[in-house]
């Protein structure tokens, strides 16, 4: 089958875009209101985008409270989603009134970062703290705005767990990082792990 994008005329009960583009990691997106409230939200459209400087973004689907709070202080956290918080991270979705805490709607602990006022997820392995450098909204072929807001920011600050360290490296298969596919539908990355080395141009040509 093929069908355009400006019609959408694909015939299928779902819009299969976001089920091609996966699986997706999810930027579980910890910040502070001024006005001292805990936010907690997890984002499908979440990336790193840059290694030097360590760079991440997550976009925002209209004018939710983590961008909100990410524009007005400047800071957010990414707690790594994995499969042992999978529910919590769920019902951390939960559409509340500004000012609630999804961290207690979800039964977390919120612990605040070591260098930026943000919150984090403690039970999660991992978690990048992060500043803003540049909040965007990006334009289709038309030239209008997209309904969708890139927040982009510098890690400074990194927690790993040892729970998930073996020999020096992150152990995928304990860390189990989860995925957002489509529809309704979740990976397990720890569940199918494996290893490849990138080719180097060196090898003899057959």
């Amino acid at each position: 089958m093929f069908y355009t994008t400006d019609t959408n005329q694909h015939g299928l009960k779902h819009d299969p875009f976001k089920a091609i583009v996966a699986p997706r990691p999810i930027g579980w997106i910890g910040t502070k209101g001024r006005d001292g409230s805990m936010n907690l939200s997890p984002y499908s459209f979440f990336n790193a985008i840059s290694d030097s400087p360590k760079l991440v973004m997550f976009s925002s689907s209209g004018r939710k409270h983590s961008l909100k709070n990410a524009e007005e202080t400047g800071v957010f956290t990414a707690s790594l989603a994995s499969r042992h918080l999978a529910e919590q991270m769920n019902a951390s979705s939960e559409a509340v009134p500004y000012g609630v805490s999804e961290f207690e709607v979800a039964g977390l602990t919120a612990k605040m970062a070591e260098l930026i006022d943000a919150p984090y997820v403690a039970e999660a392995y991992t978690v990048l703290e992060c500043r803003v450098t540049q909040v965007i909204q990006p334009v289709g072929l038309d030239g209008e705005p997209a309904e969708a807001y890139m927040v982009f920011g510098q890690v400074v600050g990194i927690h790993i767990s040892e729970e998930i360290l073996r020999g020096g490296r992150i152990d995928m298969g304990i860390a189990r990082p989860i995925a957002r596919m489509g529809y309704r539908d979740y990976a397990d990355g720890g569940a199918d792990v494996f290893e490849m080395t990138r080719p180097t141009g060196a090898e003899p040509k057959r």
